[in-house]
């Protein structure tokens, strides 16, 4: 829920208002309150759109001064015809030292490394935090869909201290993340500089319509075992539902497996536990399956402990939740 309250910070309006933007993006307004709320990319993302063109600004009061809509389709136009991605990148920063008075983007190349910066010349008015994250999402994503494949960063540097979400970012960035830092930044492989651009004017459409989904959430998860691990409970459950059947399904051993998780910063049971979580939030606010038949499928013995379990990860039972999500679109 970090990303939802930042994008609403600062907005003007009421709370009124507010719930009105989270209602028409699938979203409770429950849930800003509600401990480990979790909402899915795509709810986060009509909430951008919804936000974005209602106060014709596509970086909602991010800045002192406002993108109107259509800016970051120009933007895509000016770029399309660039014959390497390195001259789109040097295009991609003078287009922003043109549009904004008190933010750009530094772009340099050394020892086989490129990077891209992010520069405040003012501080801003909107969530400083969320406003490094996104602009940096943008460039990557934006960088990745010119070239047509997944730019995988060397380093992603963070001029703020880590966040208590900051686990997360191995979702977002499955490179080195390290926070206090002078900038934010992000580096890659400067050899991917030299790909020509493969998107045309008519891929562009398409692209612009996913937004910004495509742009802030370029998914790095096929290459972590985590990921495998959830799509295979997604396909699975409730019969996957011990760590021994994953690894036998994922042919590797439990010691293997169990190994592979602790590098990249989790373990089987914390996996199991979060995609379930997020199965039960988008049942429960999204569907009107019975609360016994969204235990049944992930695997719990009962309805009980299924409420017990749901509680200890958000803070509610599943009903409460439920309930929360019907009072909210009733008003």
């Amino acid at each position: 829920m970090h990303f939802v309250n930042e994008l609403l910070y600062g907005l003007p309006g009421s709370v009124q208002s507010q719930n009105r933007y989270l209602e028409q993006a699938g979203i409770s307004p429950f849930l800003l309150s509600a401990p480990n709320g979790r909402v899915t990319v795509e709810q986060f993302a009509e909430l951008y759109r919804l936000i974005a063109l209602e106060l014709d600004d596509e970086t909602p009061r991010f800045f002192s001064r406002p993108l109107r809509c259509g800016t970051l389709k120009l933007l895509c136009l000016s770029l399309l015809d660039a014959p390497t991605l390195h001259v789109a990148l040097h295009r991609y920063t003078q287009f922003f030292r043109i549009m904004l008075d008190d933010f750009s983007y530094a772009f340099s190349v050394n020892n086989g490394v490129a990077r891209m910066a992010l520069v405040e010349h003012a501080a801003l008015p909107g969530s400083r935090i969320l406003v490094h994250e996104l602009m940096l999402k943008l460039f990557h994503g934006i960088a990745s869909w010119m070239i047509a494949r997944k730019i995988p960063p060397v380093l992603m540097e963070c001029n703020y201290a880590p966040p208590s979400y900051n686990a997360d970012y191995l979702y977002f960035y499955p490179g080195k993340v390290r926070f206090n830092q002078p900038q934010t930044a992000m580096s890659f492989d400067q050899s991917l500089l030299n790909h020509p651009i493969r998107q045309t004017k008519q891929h562009l459409g398409a692209f612009l319509q996913r937004a910004p989904a495509d742009w802030f959430y370029v998914s790095f998860e096929e290459q972590l075992l985590t990921h495998r691990v959830r799509e295979h409970l997604r396909r699975h459950l409730p019969a996957a539902a011990n760590v021994a059947h994953v690894a036998d399904a994922l042919h590797m051993s439990v010691r293997t497996l169990s190994r592979r998780l602790k590098l990249e910063g989790t373990h089987f049971q914390a996996v199991k536990d979060e995609f379930r979580r997020d199965y039960a939030v988008q049942a429960l606010t999204r569907s009107a399956q019975p609360l016994t038949s969204i235990a049944d499928t992930l695997g719990f013995e009962d309805l009980a402990c299924f409420s017990r379990a749901f509680k200890q990860w958000t803070g509610n039972s599943p009903a409460a939740y439920r309930k929360a999500r019907a009072a909210s679109v009733k008003q």
